[in-house]
This record gives structure tokens, C-alpha cells and sequence, in this order.
């Protein structure tokens, strides 16, 4: 199992970088597209639909994602305007996705809400992957260092959380929904996100950058909804009776297993950027 996890990742990484660092924007923004379809065709499985029914949701998503593009290529990069037209397209984008992971998601997860299915079910699947989207195609304009920085935040806060938790972990953060995390384990993850905050926040965060307490707030904020994109999809996993939102990704399981603090992340990234710069 350790092997083919090892080889799985190298395999993920070295496309992620092929991707990320060679191809142009367009093609970015439909590699972006492509790993957000796999997410909505998992997220019908989380949603129980039918096999039809999961293909099907997946390719909306993809057509979703492609219909942005077409309809704003200034905004993702396709054609020059980007600094005057995402900005304005980021209260449609962002700000929803912001309150939903900031005010409801806590409010579900203390109230163990089961997932939806029909129309709200689809909504709310829009709500998390479509953002997180936008938010790949459009922190890319950062420079391909750049992207890799903000989501290297988020691998740094599992990392981090890990450890800690491992080593000196005692006290269980949610142990009816993922026995395994601790509250020193999060700690563990905001001091590192924190220290790590003020090395990457002056070449990517403006404006936020020189507030160092509205940096660390920034930072604690950070750490806490990645935490919260993680315990949310092991909720849903849990209520579906499933393990693994996919097995696509072996010894991974699903694109959303490995996506899912990014979910929660990149868009409340992608929004302050937006916002500060």
C-alpha cells in the first residue's frame, strides 16, 4: 500500500507540475476543468446518485467551468484584463463560497446535517467545486511559483497537524468525525501556517501584508477553514458509508480526498488577493 501510494503521488505531482508550470492559460483553466469534474462526478457519490446520474453532474460542472471562461476570458487570463475584470466577477464567486464554509458548514457539521440530495444537493456541490476552480485558474496569474506557494500552505497545515497530533496529540478535535485529529495537531498546523504566512504574505497578500495583526488573523483564519474542508468531506464521507470518495487515485482514493482543505481554502485565498491587491 505504501508503494503504491509513493508511486501515486509522484505520478500526481509530476502531472500537477508539468501542468502548472508548461501549459498556457486556456489550457490551464481546462486541466483545472478536467480535475473539477472528476471532483463533481465524486461528489454524486457522496450525494448517492446513480452511476448516469454522477456522469452526468460531472460533466455540468465541466460545462459550468467552461461556460465562465467563454464568458469572461478576461477574468481567468485567457486574454489581457485580468486585473480589471476578476475583481469584479469575485463577489459572484467567492464571497458565497467564503460565507458557506465560514457560517454553515460549522452550523452542519454541530448539527450532523446529512447531505441533500436533488437540487440543493447540486447547488451546494457547485458551491465548493466551482470556486475552487476559479480559484486554481485565476491565483495562476501569481506566476506558477506563486500557486504552488498558497496550496504548499495547505499541504503544510496537514503536515503539520499530523505530526503534532502524532507527537503530542491527547485531546480529540472531532472524534465522531475524524477520530484521528487532535486539538494539538491543529495547533501544531496554525503555528506552522503562521510562520509560513509571513514568509509568503509579502509577495502575494499586498496590502494584507503590511497589517502584520490582519496577517495573523489572516494566517489563524487560514489554518482553521483547511481544517474545517477536511473534517466537512470526512462528515459526508461518513454518512455515505463510504471511505474514500473515489478509488480513481490509488492508494489516495478520489480527487476529493486530496482537494478537499483546498476547497475550502482557495477561494477565501483567491477572495483576499482580490480584495488587498
Amino acid at each position: 500500500m505504501l508503494k503504491t501510494r509513493v508511486v501515486t503521488a509522484l505520478c500526481l505531482l509530476a502531472l500537477f507540475l508539468a501542468a502548472l508550470c508548461f501549459l498556457p492559460p486556456l489550457g490551464w483553466a481546462a486541466f483545472a476543468a478536467v480535475v473539477a469534474a472528476i471532483a463533481g462526478w465524486e461528489w454524486g457519490g457522496l450525494m448517492r446518485l446513480s452511476a448516469p446520474g454522477r456522469i452526468f453532474f460531472g460533466v455540468g460542472v465541466a460545462v459550468v467551468c467552461t461556460a465562465l471562461t467563454i464568458l469572461h476570458p478576461a477574468a481567468f487570463g485567457v486574454v489581457p484584463g485580468f486585473a480589471e475584470a476578476a475583481p469584479a466577477l469575485a463577489p459572484y464567486l467567492y464571497w458565497p463560497a467564503i460565507a458557506f464554509w465560514l457560517l454553515v458548514v460549522p452550523l452542519w457539521m454541530r448539527r450532523r446535517w446529512n447531505l441533500p440530495r436533488g437540487v440543493p444537493g447540486v447547488l451546494i456541490g457547485l458551491l465548493l467545486i466551482v470556486p475552487t476552480w476559479a480559484a486554481l485558474v485565476q491565483l495562476r496569474q501569481l506566476g506558477a511559483s506563486g500557486l504552488f506557494g498558497v496550496m504548499a500552505l495547505v499541504w503544510l497545515a496537514d503536515i503539520a497537524a499530523y505530526f503534532s497530533g502524532r507527537t503530542f496529540g491527547k485531546h480529540k478535535l472531532a472524534p465522531s468525525i475524524s477520530p484521528g485529529k487532535t486539538w494539538e495537531g491543529a495547533i501544531g498546523a496554525t503555528v506552522a501556517v503562521v510562520l509560513y504566512g509571513f514568509f509568503l504574505a509579502p509577495h502575494f497578500f499586498g496590502a494584507v501584508a503590511q497589517n502584520k495583526a490582519l496577517l495573523l488573523l489572516a494566517m489563524v483564519l487560514l489554518t482553521a477553514v483547511s481544517i474545517i474542508g477536511d473534517l466537512f468531506e470526512s462528515l459526508l464521507k461518513r454518512q455515505a458509508g463510504l471511505k474514500d470518495s473515489s478509488n480513481v487515485l490509488p492508494g489516495h482514493g478520489g480527487v476529493l480526498d486530496r482537494i478537499d482543505s483546498l476547497t475550502s481554502t482557495l477561494p477565501l485565498v483567491c477572495g483576499l488577493w482580490l480584495l488587498f491587491t
